[in-house]
């Protein structure tokens, strides 16, 4: 019962530290949902060559799209033609990395792993879209139905939202900018919390348990802090689904267990990226040598984005456990027990609406 009691203090605890940001961080994802023109991403990722790839890889980074949510929208982008090399840049920097995902970065661990983040997905989408434009097939993958992407277990119950890659019910683009708020108001708060909250609470609950279970040295201890662990990160995130905000508390719990911040950066860059499901659609959508690609860009990128980022703390003779959380100390206790509490109820709203939602559908997807 102890433990039990530990772990929920420690995850309300991280929730605490984190909630404003969190917050902070949906709303400038749906900034960014709405006010992103997709025809002039889609125009931008056209052509063949390393401009395509640089500007895929570039225009992932603050979409606030996790690893399923970001298919249907890579198979719009290949149909709409978008080069190989561009799709695949594009599958890895958008679930990797994200305004949401940067601001929990920010509150849990340092600005140093903030900035670093997503530096790094960007550095390893350009690298898996070069690799593929390089040596990749050049005959085209088919592109499968989006109906494909909803038999994932990852956001199955938003099939039909994420189903449409042109994103929400924007209002035309003549509408005055109130509207547009709105609807981005509405996907930071609503649908982008529907998609994430489960998870989310999922990483925040996982990594009370790791602080309240393991000593605060069982990595030096068990896996030490250089190449190893980060392989050991790698084999755990390259099979699992969890999306770029989820994987940040667990992350950072982690890395106060010991475990060196390289190797929290390739948990935090192939978690996102890859799970079994998505690998097989890219397979489907881009072809078995660029799935293969895909998988080793992200293997090779992230480790080599761990060790250059272990090198950097040396160098700055920075103590990347004992600067974890110094960001949201900023705040009075009270700003963030209130946003906590909005998020707690934002995530009650969530569940509720997911219930009454199943309540009135039969099993086959029919009204009752």
């Amino acid at each position: 019962m102890d433990l039990v009691m530990d772990s929920l203090s420690s995850s309300w605890a991280i929730l605490e530290d984190s909630a404003i940001f969190l917050l902070a961080g949906f709303f400038l994802a749906g900034l960014v949902k709405v006010f992103l023109p997709m025809d002039l991403v889609k125009r931008k990722l056209g052509a063949d060559g390393f401009g395509s790839v640089f500007n895929a890889a570039l225009v992932g980074i603050p979409l606030p799209l996790c690893s399923c949510s970001v298919i249907p929208t890579a198979v719009s982008l290949r149909s709409s033609g978008a080069s190989k090399g561009a799709t695949s840049a594009f599958l890895i920097s958008t679930p990797e990395s994200g305004v949401d995902s940067i601001a929990i970065t920010y509150a849990l661990m340092d600005p140093v792993m903030t900035v670093f983040r997503p530096v790094a997905a960007f550095a390893t989408a350009l690298f898996a879209g070069v690799m593929e434009n390089l040596i990749g097939d050049k005959k085209s993958g088919s592109s499968p139905q989006v109906d494909i992407v909803c038999k994932d277990d990852c956001c199955a119950d938003k099939c039909e939202s994420i189903g449409d890659p042109s994103g929400p019910d924007e209002p035309p683009a003549g509408d005055p900018p109130r509207g547009k708020l709105v609807t981005s108001l509405h996907f930071a708060f609503v649908e982008l919390v529907d998609d994430l909250v489960g998870w989310l609470l999922i990483g925040i609950l996982a990594a009370g348990v790791v602080e309240a279970m393991l000593p605060d040295d069982f990595f030096t201890q068990f896996a030490g802090d250089g190449f190893i662990s980060m392989l050991v990160m790698l084999a755990a995130g390259v099979p699992m689904y969890i999306c770029a905000t989820a994987s940040t508390p667990l992350a950072a719990a982690l890395m106060i267990k010991g475990l060196s911040p390289g190797a929290a950066l390739v948990f935090l860059l192939s978690g996102p990226a890859t799970n079994i499901g998505t690998l097989v659609i890219i397979r489907k959508l881009l072809g078995t040598r660029s799935a293969i690609i895909y998988l080793s860009a992200i293997a090779i990128g992230s480790l080599s984005a761990g060790l250059a980022l272990n090198g950097l703390y040396q160098a700055l003779e920075i103590d990347a456990t004992a600067a974890l959380g110094q960001a949201a100390e900023v705040f009075p206790h009270q700003v963030e027990l209130a946003a906590a509490l909005i998020f707690s109820a934002l995530a009650l709203r969530s569940f509720a609406s997911g219930l009454i939602d199943r309540s009135l559908y039969s099993p086959q997807g029919k009204p009752a």
